[in-house]
């Protein structure tokens, strides 16, 4: 399993934590699947673009 150190804007992160805890609750784990899937759709949405660029 991979680890990332990363930096945001505070706002960003207060909003994104704050929905995660809506829609996931506060479960331990919870941060990190929401983190995931927002990477899957980055990475989908991505590819499409650059399939579609080509």
């Amino acid at each position: 399993m991979g680890k990332m150190t990363i930096v945001i804007d505070d706002d960003l992160e207060e909003e994104f934590r704050r929905l995660v805890a809506l829609k996931y609750g506060t479960r331990k784990g919870v941060l990190g699947a929401a983190i995931s899937e927002a990477i899957k759709t980055w990475i989908r949405k991505t590819k499409k673009e650059l399939e579609n660029a080509e």
